[in-house]
Formats: C-alpha cells, sequence, structure tokens
C-alpha cells in the first residue's frame, strides 16, 4: 500500500487504464500530489475486492481511502477534494471545485451535463452495431461540446473570474477545476472516436475555444501520461469487449 504525502492516509484506486472516469480520478490525484496504490482491474474477471468496493455497480473507479471504498467518479472527486483541501492531509493542490456556492453549483450542473451527453453517445459508438447509430452519437457529441463552448465559457465569464471568457485558461478559472477533469477525460477518447468512425467530435473549426482549452489541458503536468494517447492499442483493447 502507497501512503500518501502526508504520511497518515492509504490511497488506493481499483480502475482500468483506458477508462475516462478512472482517468480523471488520477489527474485529481496528481493535481492534489496525493501517491496513491493503481489496482487494473480486469473486467472480463472483476476481483473480489472491485465486487466487495462497490456491490451496487461493480464498476470501476473505486477509491479506497484507509480501508474505505467510494465509488462513482464524480463522487471520487469530490471526496477527494473535500478530504484533501489545499495544506490537508498532505494534499499540496489547490481545490477543484469553486469555494463559492453558486460557482460550485455551475460547476455541478456543467460536470453533470458534459457526463449526461457525452457519456451515453460515448457508449453507443463504443458497442453499436451499426455504423449508422455510431454517426448519429457522435453528431449528439459534436451538439453537446457546442453547447459547452457556448454556455460553460459564457458562464465563467458571468462569474466574474474574467471580463472575457477567452481569457480564463480552463474552465475552473487559472488552475483546473471540475468541468475540466470531467470534460478533459474524455480527450483521448475522442481521438480513438475518429479512427473508428471517421468523425471528429472536437474540431477547431466548431468549437475553436474548446480546441484551445483542450491543448492547455493535456499539456499540464498533472494530466501528461494519464490520458491514453496509444489509439490503436485502445482498439484492439476495445474488441475483447465487442466480440
Amino acid at each position: 500500500m502507497v501512503v500518501g504525502p502526508g504520511g497518515g492516509d492509504e490511497l488506493k484506486l481499483l480502475g482500468v487504464w483506458d477508462s475516462p472516469y478512472v482517468n480523471r480520478v488520477q489527474i485529481v490525484l496528481n493535481l492534489k500530489g496525493l501517491s496513491y496504490e493503481y489496482v487494473e482491474e480486469d473486467l472480463m474477471n472483476k476481483s473480489d475486492l472491485l465486487l466487495g468496493s462497490n456491490p451496487v455497480h461493480k464498476k470501476v473507479p473505486v477509491l479506497i481511502h484507509n480501508g474505505k471504498p467510494i465509488a462513482e467518479s464524480r463522487v471520487i472527486v469530490e471526496y477527494l477534494d473535500e478530504a484533501f483541501a489545499a495544506g490537508a492531509g498532505g494534499s499540496t493542490g489547490a481545490s477543484v471545485l469553486p469555494s463559492d456556492p453558486y460557482e460550485r453549483a455551475v460547476a455541478r450542473f456543467w460536470a453533470a451535463y458534459v457526463d449526461d451527453k457525452l457519456g451515453s453517445p460515448w457508449y453507443t459508438i463504443l458497442f453499436a452495431r451499426e455504423r449508422g447509430e455510431k454517426v448519429e452519437a457522435a453528431a449528439r457529441a459534436i451538439s453537446a461540446l457546442e453547447t459547452v463552448e457556448a454556455g460553460a465559457f459564457r458562464d465563467r465569464s458571468s462569474e466574474g473570474k474574467t471580463t472575457n471568457a477567452a481569457a480564463a485558461p480552463f474552465f475552473g478559472g487559472d488552475s483546473i477545476g471540475f468541468v475540466d477533469v470531467v470534460l478533459g477525460s474524455y480527450l483521448g477518447w475522442f481521438r480513438v472516436i475518429e479512427k473508428m468512425i471517421g468523425v471528429r467530435i472536437m474540431d477547431a473549426a466548431r468549437t475553436p475555444r474548446l480546441a484551445a482549452w483542450a491543448e492547455r489541458f493535456e499539456a499540464a503536468d498533472a494530466v501528461r501520461g494519464v490520458l491514453p494517447d496509444d489509439v490503436d492499442k485502445v482498439i484492439d483493447f476495445l474488441q475483447a469487449f465487442v466480440h
């Protein structure tokens, strides 16, 4: 078991290497400067630890903190932000969620929107048999990103953090925040989808601010090496679940 930098916290993450939901938790652990033990799960033969830690959904990710399991990625991210606030428990990173209640509510809204409007098409593109279904799902994902470009960046401006929405490098302002890690966790899969069905989900011609944001996000120290970048490896891995 790896001990966190505070010396008293034991963190273990059960996951699958290419899962966007696992990747977002890894990014937040990195942002917080927390050490943890990573356990790669075989979803075709789930471990007793996973089944016992998440008996309701039996899915990754699961974070085990001092023997206590927490499931569901956005729940885990919020838990980490509370349990390891800046300067607490050895955390060296800033808060992922805003301190202001209204700004926190706005961030939660957009994070939920992203998972609802991108998560469902993502699953369809992966597992639908007909190409037409996959293309239609991709169109829904593109539409959702256009809404995020128009709405979430506008909300960043209206919060008073910046007079120009484009001036904020991240949805979280000057640093990576809740919406950043939720949306950013899909970026590696956008490249996979483009190779699978020939549709570019995030295109600078349609959503220029999001495209520029994606480059900044993937260049961040906490993100580098986390998102899957070998498209062929991901597609090969996916075949085990499709066939």
